[in-house]
């Protein structure tokens, strides 16, 4: 216990060092090239990897010895999440390049040889480490419920904000249903990217933290901190220095209630696919459900106060009142933290090995 203990603490000082100090690091950078009006959509991008690098790092620092490790897939995904952060360096040092472009060629590139990489480790260490899906039907539910409460989201900010109009002639569109359509392949080209967050969000910080501070308090410190982690992308990306105060506020609204909805999900489920689907869809129906289908439909967003509170209310109706589930109600619900889950695995393996020499 003491052991499983003092890796905790290391794998946290770690993962925040990787997952926080880097992005806000790269974001004064960021900023300076913002300030020159150079392209800066590279750093968002990069970003979304970084907290899967943390726990990635975390497991192979304190488990270097632990024959369960995916190594392979590990190891691929810190390659991939260094030459995205290359690229956000480079794209400020040496920004006559295309370097938006290499990256999103990078990140299906890297997709695909992730799906490789993952598929071909053995089944007990993707158990071992939160890499195995499970409780599809549930999963699908879930999804489908997603799904139902995003679109309504949308039906009714169209309503509150007089455009209706707007919303029908969206949806008459081919292009709207063409993009519908072509969603689910669109996931299995990028998804690494959803991965990088998820796997440092959910499979990672949030059993810790409903481990140090409750199953309901642990979820609202996790939306707090996920909200908090954006705030260069706030400052320099989703909006501008002068307006980022607003947008990082929504930003926290944003993560709080969707990280209690993820969180859900994630406890529902104990499958990581589950909430990496979730958050593919919600970045990747903006651009439909807007009508703006360009790369910068999250650029320079015109945000107010009076937006945030509606945001505030909307959201918060929707997607925050699974909080009140016997999921977050009983700590028994609580997912392994990483040391537990490799240690319930060695365990199971043990005593089948045991079996089988007893069997012999």
């Amino acid at each position: 216990m003491e052991r499983q203990k003092n890796y905790e603490k290391t794998q946290l000082l770690i993962f925040l060092g990787v997952a926080f100090a880097l992005p806000y690091i790269l974001g004064i950078l960021m900023g300076i090239g913002y300030s020159k009006g150079l392209d800066v959509s590279v750093f968002p991008s990069a970003q979304m990897f970084y907290p899967a690098s943390g726990a990635i790092l975390a497991a192979l620092i304190t488990h270097k010895e632990d024959p369960l490790i995916p190594k392979r897939f590990f190891i691929g995904y810190l390659i991939l999440s260094l030459l995205l952060l290359v690229c956000t360096v480079a794209s400020i040092i040496v920004p006559g390049m295309s370097w938006n472009v290499i990256s999103q060629y990078l990140m299906i590139l890297g997709s695909v040889i992730a799906w490789i990489l993952l598929l071909t480790e053995k089944k007990d260490k993707r158990i071992a480490y939160g890499l195995k899906g499970g409780r599809w039907k549930k999963a699908a539910l879930i999804i489908v419920l997603y799904l139902i409460l995003y679109f309504g989201r949308t039906v009714i900010m169209y309503i509150l904000s007089g455009q209706m109009q707007t919303m029908l002639e969206l949806i008459q569109k081919p292009v709207t249903w063409l993009m519908l359509i072509t969603l689910p392949i669109n996931y299995f080209l990028i998804f690494i990217a959803f991965f990088g967050e998820e796997y440092g969000w959910r499979y990672f910080l949030q059993p810790i933290l409903q481990k140090k501070f409750g199953m309901v308090r642990g979820v609202l410190v996790l939306g707090i901190a996920w909200g908090v982690w954006h705030l260069p992308i706030n400052f320099f990306y989703y909006s501008s220095p002068s307006a980022g105060l607003i947008s990082l506020t929504g930003q926290l609204i944003t993560c709080v209630t969707l990280g209690i909805f993820y969180g859900w999900a994630y406890l529902k489920t104990d499958n990581i696919w589950t909430v990496v689907i979730l958050h593919f869809i919600n970045n990747n129906l903006v651009p439909i459900i807007t009508g703006n289908y360009t790369e910068e439909v999250l650029q320079n967003q015109d945000v107010t106060w009076n937006g945030v509170i509606v945001l505030l209310v909307v959201n918060t109706l929707l997607f925050a009142g699974v909080i009140f589930t016997s999921y977050f109600k009983n700590h028994s619900r609580r997912l392994p933290t990483m040391d537990e889950r490799v240690d319930r695995q060695m365990k199971k393996l043990e005593e089948l090995a045991q079996w089988q020499d007893t069997m012999e």
